[in-house]
């Protein structure tokens, strides 16, 4: 799609493209969302469906069934931004499948192994994850305990990885792992990244997690007992495993925004709407300052947010995320996901209050996105996290 004419400013083509996703998003996910999150389905067909529209291929080539040049990163952040208007949990598996599942294997995968994933997920036939958190390496991955072994012509690998999305559904074609392949001569950990097929022996997705929020969303622990694959499953070069995941979270923290995005802006379209229609005191709720003057707080955190998030996005597009750029980009990124996301837990929070007890109760849909907001702050690396790179990036000696 065209670049956008101004950094802040999506192309005529980007607000088609919008209107189409808002429509699948309000035909095919929004009657089924509420029942689905109570009984947390991970909706395959969906998926599926989501793959006949294109939603996965934005950023991959034509080769694979992508987009090509007709699709763009903004692109992606626009249907994560529109689904995750409607529920939070479809646009993560979206972000997730596309941005930890096939850009690392697109990225950094030999023409082989593109050739063996790519089309199936790029589809939606199928969908993939990427295994780096684990119980004592979060925010510090460097820490990675999972190890792999090079024995004859295989990997073997020993570990566990935990809050792994798209990881155990009955579409899930393999796992991207982050594993130690030795030390490095400084006495550091050699960390590299292997893919690991579904249903190899010994690969085993634990129970799916009983989550606060995201129930629609496949989120598993996964742990390798002498999990053995072939030697050409090495993703990228044999100890780049961590820094090709660092560059991976830039991306997904800008998509991270985008999801941000769309729960203030459902969190300001049913304030709105909500505050116009209930009455107290002879009149609508919305002629009170107290409220009015907080669903105006939410519009400003809406552009304020939006603007940030599709700036970094304008940037990726742009080629400004490598070289030279690619510090400017890294800022960008984490300034856009930082205020996103906090924005996004504030909003929902105002969006509970305007609705009174009715926000406590399940059968409203800012309930859920209550439940839903927190994590935003948390994944793709964490609001402290994000403080720590940008203060980094502004020459603080900061740990």
């Amino acid at each position: 799609m065209a670049t956008p004419s101004h950094p802040f400013e999506l192309s005529a083509e980007h607000e088609a493209f919008r209107a189409s996703v808002r429509d699948f998003a309000e035909q095919e996910v929004a009657p089924h969302v509420a029942e689905w999150d109570k009984k947390h389905h991970f909706p395959s067909d969906l998926v599926h469906k989501m793959g006949e529209l294109g939603l996965f291929g934005l950023t991959a080539p034509e080769e694979y069934g992508g987009a090509g040049e007709d699709g763009d990163f903004t692109s992606l952040c626009v249907a994560i931004e529109e689904l995750g208007r409607v529920d939070q949990s479809v646009g993560i598996t979206l972000e997730a499948a596309v941005g930890l599942g096939i850009n690392p294997i697109q990225t950094y995968g030999t023409k082989e192994q593109q050739d063996r994933w790519l089309p199936d997920l790029v589809a939606g036939r199928r969908v993939a994850g990427f295994g780096l958190t684990e119980p004592g390496a979060g925010s510090d991955a460097g820490a990675t305990r999972t190890r792999a072994e090079l024995v004859d012509d295989a990997w073997v690998v020993n570990g566990s990885k935990q809050f792994i999305t798209n990881s155990g559904a009955d579409i899930t074609s393999c796992v991207s792992v982050t594993a130690r392949t030795g030390t490095r001569e400084n006495g550091s950990p050699e960390i590299s990244a292997i893919i690991v097929p579904a249903g190899t022996p010994g690969f085993v997705a634990e129970p799916p997690y009983d989550k606060l929020g995201w129930h629609i969303s496949d989120t598993h622990a996964l742990t390798f007992t002498d999990v053995h694959v072939p030697a050409d499953h090495l993703l990228g070069d044999r100890g780049r495993g961590y820094a090709q995941f660092l560059a991976t979270l830039d991306d997904g923290r800008v998509a991270i925004a985008a999801l941000a995005v769309g729960a203030i802006q459902a969190c300001l379209d049913m304030s709105v709407q909500y505050a116009g229609e209930r009455t107290t005191m002879g009149g609508p709720i919305g002629r009170k300052q107290g409220v009015a003057f907080q669903i105006a707080d939410l519009e400003v955190m809406l552009q304020a947010s939006r603007m940030l998030t599709y700036r970094a996005a304008a940037m990726k597009d742009a080629g400004r995320h490598t070289g030279s750029h690619m510090k400017a980009f890294k800022q960008a990124a984490s300034v856009a996901k930082l205020y996103a996301t906090e924005s996004a837990v504030t909003a929902t929070r105002i969006a509970t209050q305007v609705f009174g007890g009715y926000g406590f109760m399940e059968e409203y849909p800012v309930a859920r996105f209550y439940r839903d907001a927190k994590i935003l702050e948390i994944g793709e690396g964490t609001s402290e996290v994000q403080r720590m790179l940008i203060a980094r990036g502004l020459g603080l000696p900061v740990e």
